[in-house]
């Protein structure tokens, strides 16, 4: 009993087994890559969409949310449509994603005349590496990301907040700063 009990204290010691929960994407990380099919309200495109396609040609914000056709998404990328042309001058690739099949991605984006890509990640792979995935409601979180041209996050919004328009300014002024 005692050896096992040595073992287990040795495997605890060493991080044996240990799944490091309190690593999460950071500040000055580089971006995780992914590749994702996406629709738009002209297209759903089969072929998949990968970030570093991006890298070194704009910056991007990556915008995950919950749901297409709920208020508080439509909300938000209603809010990042209104903007779109804003956004463009400061170069960015905006991007959002969310758990919904691509099909609604178009329809939804047909209906609200988003002007950007809507990314599929269905089994919330990406988010979970984004640390922007709810485990126990199964949806994503409301999570801001943005990568500079150079592939590095310069900026992350946790609890993005739609009824606050000073969670947008904040985006627009991180854009406003990147070269």
């Amino acid at each position: 009993m005692r050896t096992v009990y040595l073992l287990f204290l040795i495997m605890l010691i060493s991080g044996f087994g240990y799944s490091q929960i309190t690593d999460s994407v950071k500040v000055g990380d580089e971006a995780i890559n992914f590749s994702l099919p996406y629709a738009t309200k002209d297209s759903i495109v089969l072929n998949e969409i990968t970030l570093s396609d991006f890298i070194g040609k704009r910056n991007i914000v990556l915008a995950f949310y919950p749901a297409d056709w709920s208020g508080g998404c439509t909300k938000e990328m209603c809010t990042l449509r209104d903007n779109f042309a804003a956004l463009n001058e400061l170069n960015a690739e905006i991007f959002g994603i969310s758990g919904d099949y691509i099909y609604s991605h178009h329809e939804w984006a047909k209906h609200h005349n988003l002007a950007f890509k809507l990314l599929s990640d269905h089994n919330h792979a990406v988010a979970q590496k984004y640390k922007s995935y709810n485990l126990s409601s199964g949806y994503n979180k409301r999570t801001i990301y943005i990568i500079a041209k150079n592939g590095k996050i310069v900026y992350i919004d946790p609890k993005y907040n739609v009824t606050d328009p000073a969670s947008f300014m904040k985006i627009k002024t991180v854009l406003s700063n990147l070269p």
